[in-house]
């Protein structure tokens, strides 16, 4: 089970790097939103870290398109963040890599596959499987 998982975790890291994403800028990506800008101090505490690391993780996201700042409406000193269409779009392809089931899993049998979503229905709601 280890090494399916470990394998599926190298998928998801293929999607990424196709994308030209590293792991953190997908997680900061999924924190954004398109109509709402978050000022960075905000982000570095969502993202636990500090400051200047959020600062560079948005120039990052910012000179690849994915993100923008703009000025605060209530505060002209706060930049807020948010998504650009661009970075809108990468969201919906990483969404769409992640949620690609594996070639094993397709390959089940119905019933096999029916029996492993009780499974894991069972470890999601915190119940005994054996």
């Amino acid at each position: 089970m280890f090494d399916f998982l470990m394998r599926f975790a190298q998928d998801r890291l293929a999607i990424q790097q196709k994308l030209g994403l590293t792991p953190n800028d997908s997680r900061a990506l999924f924190t954004l939103d398109k109509d709402v800008g978050k000022p960075i101090g905000a982000l570095a505490a969502q993202w636990h870290c500090d400051l200047s690391t959020a600062t560079w993780l948005v120039d990052r996201l910012e000179q690849a398109g994915l993100a923008e700042r703009i000025p605060s409406p209530s505060d002209r000193r706060v930049k807020l963040v948010k998504l650009t269409p661009k970075g809108a779009a990468t969201i919906e392809e990483l969404t769409t890599g992640y949620h690609k089931p594996p070639a094993e899993m397709v390959a089940l049998p119905r019933a096999d596959l029916n029996q492993l979503i009780g499974l894991v229905r069972k470890l999601q709601a915190g119940k005994s499987v054996g």
